[in-house]
């Protein structure tokens, strides 16, 4: 460790946001460019070198955290990347969208503000690319076998970056018209702009990663064509079918599922429509649901101008500071959580009557109502208490125009007939049913990702990308030197 005693001299010290009123009038990410570097090796100074390091742990990457936190102290910049790159394919999506479970298995965490792990990964990645420390990597022989990838989320992307470098010839196949699955459609540009995911897609294909976009597996193309085809097949579809909200009311027109929703206002960034068809502009808006998905909406609706905000949040207001008897350390704990997009909510007072920044939490949709053209113009809740059962007498109504449901999702889409075509087993959750080893019930089918493990974070996305493709590797040669950092059963730290 460069300064032993940094995490007692020196505080927290997080990459600084834009200035509130200048960020909701434009689409470019939160942060102010380039105020990271100049406090990012103080930040690493912090890190103690633990004996056992936590952070390994808490991340299904098994990042090295405290090895590239020491580099980045002693600015040496191509060491760190080369350290970071050796268990994350794209340190600068995680940098930007992953919760942080790292931080919150940081040693120092367990009475001081955790190291800002997340600030100094991000900095390492785009100083890599700044600097020319991300080669294309191509390999030196092929192999002659072939793969097929299913999906261009964060797990078919790393799985395909893993396979290619291996010397297979890997296809990714991508029933959209861009490539990223949900980076490119469902996170919105003021969290990550689309540049960085642009420049990893023309460093895989440099490296021989093939891509076929507006392809459907199983609608487009038969699945059991490409299985024949390739040597093996790797489904990343990730989890597309979302979860839908059975109350009165759930027919009128103005309420959307949020993937329908911030699809378009990514369209718009990109330049395909002028305005998005479901614009918040001048209008009420209800977000249900309290997660990050809800937020992305939160941000997406302030930007485009609504007249009010709010988010509704069926969990109970979370305190400050993790409950050591449910959530010890280093566990990731539920506590109260300032998004860019509440941070802006909050400061703007979209929703006046909210318990904090835009979220009513304990909060429960009854119904809707309507007008008589059969739009929805008012929400219908009531307070719910830990079980979830309603207090009486809390009923309150909100006026809305626009209702978004972001209640997550719940496993792959069966209308592309992709599951059907192959015989997939499935799991009564409705995902897709695998081995320890990522196998499926079809020889030379593996499943990864969202569409397998449900609904999850970035990092866990990768990690399945990488270990899919050990198992496939395996599979095609009998043997693998690719990283497998978890097995398809492994799940988060609880208590």
């Amino acid at each position: 460790m460069a300064d032993p005693k940094g995490f007692m001299t020196t505080p927290r010290q997080e990459w600084p946001r834009r200035p509130i009123e200048e960020r909701v009038r434009d689409w470019d990410e939160v942060y102010v460019p380039g105020a990271l570097l100049p406090i990012i090796s103080k930040q690493a100074d912090r890190c103690m070198d633990c004996g056992v390091p936590f952070c390994h742990q808490a991340c299904p990457l098994g990042n090295l955290i405290p090895e590239w936190n020491d580099l980045v102290s002693r600015e040496d910049w191509r060491a760190a990347s080369d350290r970071l790159h050796a268990t994350n394919n794209f340190p600068e999506f995680t940098g930007r969208l992953c919760p942080a479970p790292c931080e919150a298995g940081c040693v120092l965490a367990i009475n001081q503000p955790a190291v800002t792990i997340k600030n100094v990964e991000c900095a390492i990645a785009d100083r890599a690319w700044e600097d020319g420390f991300t080669p294309p990597r191509p390999p030196e022989r092929l192999s002659g076998r072939t793969v097929a990838v299913i999906g261009s989320g964060p797990t078919g992307l790393a799985a395909a970056q893993q396979l290619t470098r291996a010397g297979h010839t890997v296809a990714v196949y991508e029933k959209d018209d861009r490539l990223g699955g949900l980076m490119r459609y469902g996170i919105p540009e003021f969290k990550m702009e689309k540049r960085h995911l642009e420049r990893r897609l023309e460093q895989m294909r440099a490296e021989g990663t093939k891509f076929r976009t507006s392809t459907a597996v199983g609608r487009d193309v038969p699945a059991d064509e490409l299985r024949t085809r390739y040597d093996a097949v790797v489904l990343a579809t990730g989890a597309t079918a979302w979860r839908e909200l059975l109350v009165p009311g759930r027919e009128l027109r103005g309420i959307h599922q949020a993937m329908e929703y911030l699809p378009l206002a990514n369209r718009v960034c990109a330049g395909d429509l002028e305005a998005s068809p479901l614009s918040a502009a001048g209008k009420h808006v209800v977000i249900v649901g309290g997660g990050d998905t809800g937020a992305d909406c939160l941000g997406t609706a302030v930007r485009e101008g609504a007249a009010s905000v709010s988010q509704l949040d069926i969990y109970a207001q979370p305190g400050a500071e993790r409950d050591e008897d449910t959530e010890p350390w280093p566990t990731y704990p539920k506590i109260y959580r300032l998004s860019a997009a509440h941070e802006e909510a909050g400061e703007l007072r979209t929703a006046p009557a909210a318990d904090a920044d835009a979220r009513l939490f304990a909060a429960s949709t009854l119904r809707f109502a309507g007008d008589d053209s059969g739009h929805v113009r008012s929400l219908h809740l009531v307070e719910v208490d830990e079980r979830r059962q309603p207090v009486p007498g809390t009923g309150r109504t909100l006026p809305v125009d626009l209702v978004l449901l972001a209640l997550g999702f719940s496993g792959p889409d069966r209308e592309d007939g992709l599951v059907g075509q192959l015989g997939l087993a499935m799991q009564p959750r409705g995902t897709i049913a695998r081995d320890e080893g990522f196998a499926t019930n079809v020889p030379g089918v593996f499943a990864a990702g969202d569409a397998a493990r449900g609904q999850s974070l970035i990092v866990w996305a990768i990690a399945e990308g990488r270990a899919v493709a050990a198992a496939v590797d395996h599979y095609l040669t009998g043997g693998s030197r690719l990283p497998a950092p978890i097995s398809a059963h492994d799940r988060p730290m609880t208590a």
